[in-house]
């Protein structure tokens, strides 16, 4: 008799639409289906066990097994499992919250908005630098730069962020408002004859074109992470920040610091603004917020823009923005949990300490025939794969070597994340040095299986 458990788990998945999938691929060839986790580790239907050197789209901050995290959802949903945030109402836990984070965030005088995903975060900030500039009779002040290749949330809006022309066009994204600069991706994007210094004056030379091009008045914010995770980990050449935030202000555009990947620790600081060393207007915040355990997010605004939108809510009668989990006391609950293990633990200075070791093993990596290039910061770092044959850049070769890698490395126990050309590893927080070790040594033995 055939046993209908391994009849199921050799079809597809039906009724679910996988996002970052092929759709075809996913009704007709059954995914990866997780069951379990355990520290770095996740286990699936099929009981293998597998070290996850992507924590879960770079979220899963601190495993998967965090008892006390579990624990603080379970005394929530007890006490108050959920009353919305909005119209006056509210519950202490959220409140709570927002005071832990302003206090701990390189804005001045914060002040805190909540929603429940990335990119709602990031959403919520350029609505609210447009409410600011009606306000101050500047409507027309709406406009978005952000660098090709990055990737800030998928609504209508944050898609059109960063991304291709290949995305823009296929989801018919209104576009009319976005500007896109180049990725200040040295490896890549620099000329043959150029330094690190004359890369950055191009870089900033490309934004003081775009904002003469279109003019000042029409631009509202410039939106960036620390370090772009979606085009590769690209981590900007020193000084970059610091000229492109001083130009940002003298034409009053707001600075909008996405860390929804790298808050949290994941560079060595709490945030990246920190580890970089600048100051932004308005900054985004998710993922490892509740460790990945519950839906959550954070937009924090520095107190002159806060002091606008409130005169605009005084003249509307109220601030007419809302959403019914922004601010789940059960999320909120466990965010605070979140930044109580932080503190007592010393997260980033853990992530300090490990990140030695961490990027020693990467950079061994350089020298592999597969290899193009490594690049590290924190816990997190990236291999760029060279394509096989007489033309390494080909992108369809690339795209097929990835594609064999990750699979190498899934036959080996291990879970990465290819983005374009490159392996992006980010794993939990908490990883060991053992664990480092082990990651290091399955990933260096996949990419063996590719070349061998």
């Amino acid at each position: 008799m055939n046993n209908p458990v391994e009849a199921i788990r050799n079809t597809g998945v039906e009724r679910l639409m996988l996002g970052f999938s092929n759709l075809r691929e996913t009704r007709e060839q059954r995914p990866m289906v997780l069951t379990k986790g355990d520290g770095v580790f996740v286990t699936d239907e099929d009981g293998k066990r597998f070290l996850d050197a992507s924590a879960s789209f770079y979220c899963a901050a601190l495993g998967y097994s965090n008892e006390r995290l579990m624990q603080a959802a379970i005394r929530q949903m007890q006490d108050m499992p959920f009353y919305v945030s909005a119209q006056q109402r509210t519950v202490p836990v959220v409140i709570e919250l927002a005071e832990r984070l302003a206090a701990l965030s390189p804005i001045p005088d914060a002040h805190v908005a909540f929603g429940a995903t990335g990119s709602e975060a990031n959403e919520f900030a350029l609505k609210f630098m447009r409410y600011r500039n009606t306000y101050l009779g500047k409507p027309e002040k709406k406009k978005m730069i952000s660098r090709l290749g990055s990737y800030h949330g998928g609504t209508l809006l944050t898609a059109g962020l960063g991304g291709s022309k290949t995305l823009h066009d296929a989801f018919a994204l209104p576009m009319e408002d976005h500007l896109l600069v180049s990725q200040p991706d040295f490896f890549n994007n620099a000329t043959p004859d150029e330094t690190e210094a004359d890369f950055t004056d191009r870089m900033i030379g490309e934004v003081e074109q775009i904002i003469a091009q279109e003019g000042a008045a029409t631009i509202g914010a410039f939106v960036a992470e620390p370090l772009s995770f979606s085009a590769g980990l690209v981590i900007p050449p020193e000084g970059y920040f610091n000229r492109l935030t001083t130009l940002l202000a003298e034409n009053d555009i707001l600075f909008i610091d996405d860390e929804v990947i790298t808050g949290y620790g994941r560079t060595g600081q709490m945030y990246g603004a920190n580890t970089l060393g600048f100051v932004p207007d308005i900054m985004s915040c998710a993922k490892a917020m509740s460790g990945a355990y519950f839906p959550i997010s954070a937009t924090i605004v520095a107190g002159d823009i806060y002091r606008d939108l409130e005169a605009h809510s005084d003249l509307q009668g109220l601030f007419a923005h809302a959403g019914t989990y922004a601010g789940h006391p059960v999320g909120a609950a466990v965010a605070l949990e979140m930044l109580n293990i932080i503190d007592e633990t010393d997260l980033p200075g853990q992530v300090r300490e490990k990140a030695p070791v961490f990027a020693r093993r990467l950079e061994a990596l350089a020298d592999h025939p597969a290899v193009a290039d490594v690049r590290t910061i924190g816990l997190a770092g990236a291999v760029q794969l060279k394509a096989e044959g007489a033309n390494a850049t080909a992108a369809g070769a690339l795209a097929d070597t990835g594609k064999r890698l990750a699979a190498a490395a899934e036959a080996r126990g291990l879970i990465i994340r290819i983005t374009g050309p490159s392996a992006v590893i980010a794993p939990p927080l908490i990883i060991s040095l053992e664990e480092i070790d082990l990651l290091f040594d399955r990933f260096e033995a996949a990419l063996d299986d590719v070349t061998g």
